[in-house]
């Protein structure tokens, strides 16, 4: 039996949001080992379009236990879909429309924001960032891996600082839907990779350094042992969320109108 672990749920009081050095961490295959040396380029490269977010639940007057303005409910990752400041993340991580969002950026700035779309049953999220202009993921055009292909992920688990972590997939289909709480997705891309809490909404790339998917939850045993699986929603149903909730350029409209993929595996 499998079990899927949401990666976000840290409080606030753990959050520590640092500088952008990233640590590269190869858990794949060992054949993926000269890859990594060889595509620390592409990591860089991308390295500005990933994001460290804060988000805190905003005060509501109906509720009599709530106290102050607002209250800092969870971390994790994202990634800019535009440049002008609009943010992909888990719906997890979101939580809700309306919550607060500070983010930390490739240049160390912090902005702020709010959370304006969550999808739960694909645990996705649209964040709309004050004041950002910044550099954008492009998304893959060919959205079929194959078993085997070297993927990436950038992320910033709660143990450690901002992370690449090289690993490899193992397949485009989960063939089973996942839930957890009021989140979930009915199938996702299988990869071989051991992520941590902190890395939802990360997103994931294929070895040319273009948008392949999100991350959303790690896998593990009916003991709770770690299985060195995750799970990632593919960029086309990315693509379709975002295209659906606001206005989405050239590259995301095309991979938004095929999907769902059919990659058979």
């Amino acid at each position: 039996m499998l079990a899927a672990l949401a990666l976000a749920g840290c409080t606030a009081s753990g959050v520590d949001l640092e500088s952008r050095d990233i640590y590269v961490d190869q858990n794949a295959e060992p054949a993926a080992g000269a890859v990594v040396a060889q595509r620390s380029d592409v990591v860089r490269a991308v390295g500005p379009t990933y994001v460290t977010l804060t988000v805190s639940s905003v005060f509501d007057p109906a509720n009599p236990m709530a106290k102050g303005n607002s209250a800092p409910v969870t971390s994790g990752s994202g990634f800019v879909a535009d440049g002008s400041g609009y943010v992909i993340t888990a719906g997890h991580v979101a939580v809700k429309p309306g919550n607060k969002v500070t983010a930390r950026a490739a240049n160390g700035r912090v902005y702020n924001g709010k959370v304006v779309s969550v999808l739960p049953d694909y645990d996705m999220a649209l964040i709309k960032l004050a004041g950002f202009t910044g550099r954008a993921v492009t998304p893959v055009t060919n959205q079929c891996l194959r078993k085997g292909d070297v993927v990436f992920s950038l992320g910033k688990p709660h143990a450690q600082g901002d992370t690449a972590r090289f690993g490899a997939l193992r397949g485009m289909s989960f063939g089973q839907p996942v839930r957890y709480g009021a989140f979930g997705y009915p199938d996702a891309m299988v990869l071989h990779m051991n992520t941590q809490h902190g890395e939802s909404g990360g997103p994931l790339f294929d070895n040319s350094g273009h948008l392949a998917g999100m991350i959303v939850s790690t896998l593990s045993d009916e003991t709770g042992r770690s299985l060195t699986m995750a799970h990632a929603v593919p960029a086309s149903r990315i693509a379709a969320f975002y295209c659906g909730a606001a206005s989405c350029n050239g590259a995301w409209r095309a991979i938004a109108a095929e999907a769902p993929p059919r990659c058979g595996g």
